[in-house]
């Protein structure tokens, strides 16, 4: 394929700012409506287990809470499919892509090995932190089924991950749906027990869990099938050894971005474990927050993955300041949809808290809370999509070492010592979120500005 033929139709330069922002938001936009698939399918699981008993529903949410962490942190290893495949989309250097794509087997097959080995710890972690007894065996039951359906979705992202690149996104959404389409289905069939078939409660429905996660690997497999992917990437043209050098060039760029999630999920995940001493109100406001928060950040994530993916093919195409302003663009959207967002939430903050509880006591604080995710959210969406033109740059390390200052040397420690009173007064869950805001707020400025000097330096070099 020519270099002219790969950059013609909708792979062509946005010649306006809003060009940009419409090329932007179609790339971003099945993102999104993946993600709140994904979501559907936890609201699915609480549905429904909270009708079997609260251990199933417990045992869930305590499976989820080692599977999820371990995932995003040795995952990260294969979100560095997307920036390269989407550099050398940009450079014309497609056919190039399939033997990405066979190295990242080699990379998934380790991956699930360790992510398997590493959740059947669970009940050590679970007895290590403290959970309750009563609900650890629910949780152990959950973990012990859900791990097999692991490596299936390992291969389900490295497939995701190329279309991503190759900046077709649209058929991750579709995979998505389907899979809440059949994880509802099953659910229904293993954790009630219908058509003769055993209630298994907590254990049907990670069984679901797992048989989901390997549908979703071989959607995807045949989506890359597909002649449109195939026949450019020479996905299937041959088999591939072992190749060290660029399998360890995908790890030095992959293994920052997973340390980068995992540090910003362990801090907010501790964080609630600390808020726990504070009683069940502000455990109940804080996920409330947390959950109105998620909301309205996957526009930003979206954002984010876009960014990636326009600022990686200027950047390949040899168009700086093309990806320079796909970059800020994304941004200053994102900051945008920040903005909106606070100033709805603050003026309905007591109506949209006491729309996920009945509990006046929990309301009265969450809609508090709603208060500091209205400043936050701002912040939120800034980092996000900061981070995501970063990585369209391959600029991973030094994200990794700014999150690391932000959530642990500032967030969680200023959040403890004003939550706690170390300060002086204790502000209770109030404080934790002056910390988590504080930190964010740093580290999406520091973000911010490496992005400006990084992409001012890539037009300045010849």
């Amino acid at each position: 394929m020519s270099a002219s033929a790969e950059h013609s139709g909708a792979d062509r330069a946005p010649a306006t700012t809003f060009a940009e922002l419409v090329r932007l938001t179609t790339i971003g936009a099945p993102v999104v409506a993946a993600q709140l698939a994904q979501m559907g399918m936890g609201l699915v699981d609480t549905l429904m287990l909270g009708r079997v008993s609260a251990g199933d529903l417990a045992g869930a949410a305590l499976g989820g809470n080692v599977i999820w962490p371990a995932m995003i942190l040795l995952m990260g290893v294969l979100m560095a499919v997307t920036p390269t495949v989407s550099q050398l989309h940009g450079a014309a250097r497609t056919r190039e892509v399939g033997e990405v794509i066979r190295q990242g087997v080699w990379i998934a097959l380790v991956i699930a090995v360790l992510i398997v080995g590493v959740v059947s710890q669970a009940e050590r972690v679970y007895t290590a932190v403290g959970a309750d007894p009563q609900a650890i065996p629910f949780a152990v039951r959950y973990v012990e089924v859900a791990r097999w359906g692991l490596p299936g979705v390992m291969f389900y992202f490295l497939f995701r991950y190329l279309c991503d690149g190759l900046g077709q996104t649209r058929p991750a959404m579709y995979v998505a749906f389907a899979a809440l389409g059949l994880k509802s289905l099953l659910n229904w069939l293993f954790v009630f027990g219908q058509f003769g078939l055993p209630a298994l409660g907590v254990a049907g429905c990670a069984l679901s869990t797992a048989i989901t996660m390997w549908f979703e690997c071989f959607a995807m497999l045949a989506v890359v099938s597909l002649p449109r992917f195939r026949a450019p990437t020479l996905l299937f043209e041959r088999f591939s050894p072992p190749d060290l050098a660029r399998i360890s060039q995908l790890v030095r760029l992959g293994a920052p971005i997973g340390l980068t999630a995992f540090f910003e999920m362990a801090c907010f995940s501790l964080a609630t474990l600390l808020v726990a001493r504070f009683g069940i109100v502000s455990v109940a406001a804080q996920q409330i927050a947390y959950s109105i928060n998620g909301i309205v950040f996957m526009l930003a994530m979206g954002l984010g993955v876009a960014a990636t993916i326009r600022v990686g093919y200027e950047t390949g195409a040899g168009r700086p300041a093309i990806a320079r302003r796909a970059a800020f663009v994304a941004l200053g959207t994102a900051i945008t949809v920040g903005v909106v967002a606070a100033i709805i939430l603050s003026m309905g903050n007591r109506s949209i808290a006491g729309a996920f509880t009945t509990d006046p006591d929990v309301a009265a604080l969450a809609s508090k809370l709603v208060l500091f995710v209205a400043l936050y959210i701002i912040v939120d969406n800034a980092q996000a999509t900061a981070i995501g033109a970063l990585r369209g740059y391959k600029d991973t390390r030094a994200p990794m070492l700014i999150a690391l200052v932000g959530y642990w040397g500032m967030a969680l420690p200023l959040g403890a010592a004003l939550g706690f009173g170390w300060l002086g007064t204790a502000l209770g869950v109030y404080g934790f979120w002056i910390g988590l805001a504080t930190g964010l707020a740093f580290v999406a400025a520091a973000l911010s500005w490496r992005l400006f000097r990084l992409s001012q330096r890539t037009i300045a070099t010849p």
